[in-house]
């Protein structure tokens, strides 16, 4: 049950993330991907949960890495690019329309999963580490760089613990990146106890960019693992 029945689910969401603090302290040379500060994203952002958040559903979480230059790092919305925005979640915006691979493959499962509704009303997308980072002009992980993840591990550990009290069932969790991102989540989660169990799952970017002749499989794979918990 969601701890707080008398706020949605959704505005929950929305209140997080546009208040998250951008004054992190990153080493040399990493930069912060920081969305929130644009106001077409906070509108886009708000619309999106409003639209298919706004209840007090409890739902299973799936944790993508961190937010990556060409989705999340516009839209604010895990694994969901300007040009799906528009297209497939009906919420026009003022952004490029550039797609990216791994938001792709994710509204692929989704609708195999019986659409956007179907899926957001049981199931929430986020982050282990809630903003991302770029470093020479590239998207950066929270786990490339020993001293990076120092410095953001207490946030991570906060991230996922705020988020749970949006309306999370804590029986099984699904982490997308079966490598790295699984690894280090793995970890937290055997410290901090989040989830009874967390389920890897091979990162969409990883699918798009090496398995892509074979990326049926991949979704289909995502549905079935999905689908046991429902």
């Amino acid at each position: 049950m969601n701890s707080n029945s008398l706020v949605s689910f959704g505005k929950q969401v929305i209140d997080y993330h546009i208040n998250l603090n951008a004054n992190w302290k990153l080493p040399q040379g990493v930069d912060l991907l920081y969305p929130f500060d644009d106001e077409n994203t906070k509108l886009v952002f708000s619309k999106f949960y409003f639209k298919y958040f706004d209840d007090n559903h409890t739902r299973h979480f799936l944790f993508g890495i961190n937010p990556g230059r060409f989705g999340a790092g516009v839209t604010g919305i895990p694994f969901t690019d300007p040009k799906i925005l528009e297209e497939r979640c009906e919420i026009p915006n003022s952004f490029r329309k550039k797609n990216e691979l791994s938001a792709i493959f994710v509204y692929d499962f989704i609708n195999n999963l019986g659409g956007l509704e179907a899926f957001y009303s049981k199931f929430y997308i986020t982050s282990v580490c809630p903003l991302g980072f770029v470093k020479d002009g590239k998207n950066y992980n929270y786990y490339d760089d020993k001293i990076l993840y120092k410095a953001v591990e207490e946030k991570i550990v906060e991230n996922i613990n705020v988020q749970k009290s949006f309306g999370c069932n804590e029986d099984t969790a699904f982490c997308m990146g079966n490598g790295k991102n699984f690894k280090f989540f793995n970890i937290l989660n055997e410290k901090h106890h989040f989830f009874h169990r967390i389920i890897p799952l091979p990162h969409p970017r990883w699918v798009m960019q090496y398995r892509l002749k074979s990326k049926m499989e991949y979704v289909y794979k995502y549905v079935e693992e999905i689908s046991s918990v429902l």
